[in-house]
């Protein structure tokens, strides 16, 4: 055996989730006693006050609460314990009872690589094992080993435990879980733990102590693919730094960064600290940097910077388990903050898939609402592209929390990407801006030359709304104030560009919309301010607002509608106006909207020192 005083080379995170019945204070203790992971002299204390009491001695009465509330203070906190074997310290994670195991769990506050799941022989699979056995697999723990205990119970038997092994392989498997292995023991005995017994030679599989050691060490965070979520971007001077905690990877000075959702690219000038010389060339997983680029690229909070070849997921809709803990249920439709990593969007339920009771596991579809702590997959959709994982690839950024009128009020764990109408779009402009030629000037030179920042103003309404003319008379008023501003009109594009395509080629709007965003992004690159009230999508006023975002992103577009008769505006509309238009009310709010949207500096000749307000 290891000494609990050996160093171990390795950690490895376990959950033992069980019925408080089925043993698992039993097998706890027989771990740390075989594994003599246990201070000195406690085991013999333990035995020592059974003694006194009168009582058998138990591997359980190490850990039972009974005898803290006895007062003899022989507990051991599983919340923060750990036995070594074999080299390897294994940290138990504490599951007190599943709403707060799967609170805990769901919300980060623990990891588990993976977990034993205990049953007991005598009573079989319960509907408590098969509440365990779910919510392992809705957290995403995949490596767990089913452990049935007090198999001397049933004199060790192999006719019972082949039933209950059948059993609970066929109840897992509905949800695509599959158990690494399914060990017979008998905690209290001793067999099939650290060592195997003769009273089941019909078993030739691991010990517990072996399937443990079996279990593989996740790939540690400063070698998996690089996340860098951005925290602040500092200005001092002419430089830039942008900070963060590096939440997986590694990066160095010279490397090629992809900052997501925007796209925007750029190579690492210097890596800085604070108070360490000389500087260092290079930062891990953990760590809390800042970095400069080699050009001087607008980036903002949220983005998660990775090396091109392994890119985050980005999409505006994704699925997920989430666990609500908010004093009022969670709404479908109903608008909430999204946070993943640095990043703050607003978001809402698009759809409750089923909603699954912690207390008896009874799922309801079809529902509108959850309830306190209830657990709910559903697709979670938000108003601008976000940059995530998969939680079974990374932690850091598949993970999330929803914030309900500043509190926050469920945490969840992103499972699958939906791949929402604007992928396409996005593709596009990723394929686009990767390959992108760029000159000497960057954005912000023409900022600072110009006074302003690029953006489109999208002008949407319908027939005889005044859309054209307030859009010429918006351009007119920007160039009189000494702006760079230019008018889109489609009919341009469709009498110029667009002339080659078919009558049928023209019906199908995506090859229209394409290359109406090349033009726009082009126009934008150039630093103007892009007014237009074109609709090239053939597709509703919302849709366009959000597919011309895609392909320009992340300058800002500020979309502007127009009706006759009052209506609820579009979404994702910034200003509406109704009726009879004052167009020269009407050109003043767009003003006002681009400068507090950070486009335009606040008077001409200021120098400006823009931040985008997304």
């Amino acid at each position: 055996m290891t000494s609990h005083s050996s160093k171990p080379s390795e950690h490895l995170n376990i959950v033992i989730v069980g019925h408080v019945d089925h043993g698992k204070s039993t097998l706890l203790g027989r771990l740390y006693a075989d594994t003599g992971s246990l201070p000195d002299g406690k085991l013999e204390k333990v035995q020592a006050i059974c003694r006194q009491q009168g009582k058998e001695f138990e591997y359980a009465f190490l850990f039972d609460a009974f005898l803290e509330e006895q007062e003899q203070g022989i507990t051991i906190d599983t919340a923060r314990t750990f036995f070594i074997w074999q080299g390897r310290q294994y940290i138990i994670i504490d599951a007190p009872g599943h709403k707060e195991f799967l609170k805990n769990m769901i919300s980060g506050a623990a990891r588990a690589e993976a977990a034993l799941l205990l049953i007991d022989a005598l009573e079989g699979v319960k509907e408590q094992s098969k509440k365990h056995g779910y919510l392992l697999s809705l957290l995403g723990v995949r490596q767990f080993a089913v452990v049935v205990n007090k198999m001397d119970l049933v004199g060790y038997r192999q006719d019972v435990f082949d039933g209950i092994e059948k059993e609970y392989r066929e109840f897992l498997s509905q949800f695509g879980a599959v158990p690494e292995r399914v060990i017979p023991v008998s905690a209290k005995m001793g067999d099939n733990i650290a060592k195997r017994g003769s009273v089941m030679a019909w078993y030739d599989g691991p010990t517990v102590l072996d399937a443990l050691h079996l279990f593989k060490k996740e790939t540690a965070r400063s070698e998996q693919p690089l996340r860098f979520p951005i925290q602040d971007v500092y200005k001092f001077d002419a430089r830039r730094i942008i900070t963060g905690r590096i939440a997986a990877g590694r990066l160095k000075v010279g490397d090629h960064l992809v900052f997501s959702p925007s796209n925007k690219r750029a190579n690492i000038r210097s890596v800085e600290a604070f108070n360490i010389e000389p500087p260092p060339t290079g930062a891990e997983a953990g760590q809390s940097v800042g970095i400069t680029l080699d050009e001087q690229i607008f980036i903002e909070r949220g983005e998660i910077a990775t090396h091109q070849s392994q890119l985050p997921l980005v999409s505006t809709a994704f699925r997920a388990n989430l666990f609500w803990l908010g004093r009022r249920p969670l709404e479908k439709g109903r608008k909430y903050l999204l946070r993943v990593a640095t990043n703050e969007v607003d978001c809402e339920i698009a759809v409750i898939h089923k909603i699954i009771d912690t207390m008896d596991l009874a799922q309801q579809q079809g529902s509108t609402s959850v309830a306190r702590n209830q657990v709910a997959e559903l697709t979670v959709r938000t108003k601008a592209p976000v940059a995530f994982d998969l939680s079974s690839s990374f932690e850091a950024t598949g993970r999330f929390v929803l914030v309900d009128e500043y509190d926050i009020a469920g945490g969840g764990i992103v499972t699958e990407v939906i791949h929402d109408d604007q992928e396409f779009l996005r593709e596009e402009a990723r394929r686009r801006d990767f390959a992108w030629v760029k000159g000497e000037v960057g954005i912000e030179e023409r900022a600072q030359q110009y006074g302003h920042r690029a953006a489109i103003v999208l002008v949407t309404g319908g027939r005889h709304t005044g859309k054209s003319f307030l859009a010429k008379k918006l351009e007119a008023r920007l160039v009189a104030d000494g702006r760079h501003a230019y008018l889109l009109d489609g009919e341009n594009l469709r009498r110029g560009l667009d002339a080659d395509l078919s009558e049928h080629e023209r019906g199908q709007t995506a090859e229209m919309g394409r290359r109406y965003g090349e033009v726009a992004r082009l126009l934008v690159d150039t630093g103007l301010i892009v007014v237009s009230t074109t609709n090239p999508f053939g597709m509703g006023y919302a849709e366009a607002a959000q597919a011309i975002r895609t392909l320009v992103h992340p300058a800002p577009v500020i979309a502007v509608h127009m009706s006759k008769l009052p209506e609820e505006a579009p979404a994702g509309t910034d200003l509406i106006f109704t009726g009879p238009a004052d167009f020269d009310a009407a050109t003043r709010r767009i003003i006002e909207e681009l400068k507090r949207r950070g486009v335009l500096a606040h008077a001409i000749g200021a120098k400006p020192t823009f931040q985008y307000s997304i």
